[in-house]
């Protein structure tokens, strides 16, 4: 089953990192984003993956094209018959990904339609190139199938953007800095569609999947949520970034499910 990662916006909200690189390509821990959200997928067995680039879409493009230089020992024999000799192995074997652009301007529904033609299969997934979580993708793909719809989203509870205070009789108990909220759900990416999903979308630069889309096919009775109890954050903010940094700093990161 492939694996669409949405790479393709401007990440305004992060200028600091964005203004010289795609969001994507913003490092935890000395790796991209990407590469953690691919390292989740990839743990469950799902190693076919379709990028969809836009914005410095190139640089994606480059650290692909460089992977196996950059993560490995070599020895380059020069000459005219020059050749590359590979001495250990990263841990990313069997990793297929298609790189294809989608356009500098194009919105994240025109980005999955115009990549419609990499599908050959019944069902693919979905996520955005910026959100990492500890879900179980086989249990997420086993819901999908269970319940026979066009959709699948997974429902998280979002980080509050505010420190909560537990106080009683003006006294702070409980001082959480930026705690998931309990009440409500929000769409958190790491979608599943059946192929049908495709008539939905528009190759129009102006065809937001959030919009027509998702809410035609929740209106046609199409769209179930997976609700993910677990952890799940973005990166929309410099702030955020950090917070992901430090926590993969700690002996365990909570979304660092591979070994």
């Amino acid at each position: 089953m492939k694996v669409v990662l949405l790479c393709g916006g401007r990440g305004t909200r992060l200028r600091e990192e964005t203004e010289y690189r795609p969001k994507p390509m913003v490092e935890i821990g000395g790796r991209p984003v990407l590469w953690h959200i691919m390292k989740i997928y990839a743990h469950y067995g799902f190693k076919d993956f379709i990028i969809c680039l836009g914005y410095k879409g190139n640089m994606i493009k480059q650290y692909f094209l460089n992977y196996e230089a950059m993560n490995n020992d070599f020895t380059v024999v020069l000459g005219r018959r020059s050749n590359i000799e590979f001495h250990n192995n990263h841990t990313e074997i069997g990793w297929r990904v298609t790189l294809a652009d989608t356009g500098e301007e194009a919105q994240t529904g025109a980005r999955v339609k115009k990549i419609e033609k990499y599908i050959d299969g019944d069902l693919f997934m979905l996520t955005y190139g910026d959100g990492v979580a500890d879900i179980n993708i086989k249990k997420l793909v086993e819901y999908h199938r269970s319940h026979g719809k066009i959709g699948t989203v997974t429902g998280v509870h979002p980080s509050s953007r505010f420190g909560e205070l537990v106080i009683k009789d003006n006294k702070i108990l409980v001082f959480n800095e930026k705690p998931q909220v309990k009440e409500g759900l929000i769409n958190g990416g790491f979608f599943v569609f059946n192929k049908k999903f495709f008539k939905y979308l528009k190759e129009d630069d102006n065809c937001y999947l959030e919009k027509e889309p998702l809410e035609n096919l929740a209106a046609d009775g199409e769209l179930m949520v997976y609700p993910h109890e677990g952890f799940w954050q973005c990166v929309d903010t410099y702030r955020e970034l950090e917070l992901l940094n430090n926590l993969w700093n700690s002996s365990d990161p909570p979304w660092k499910v591979w070994d």
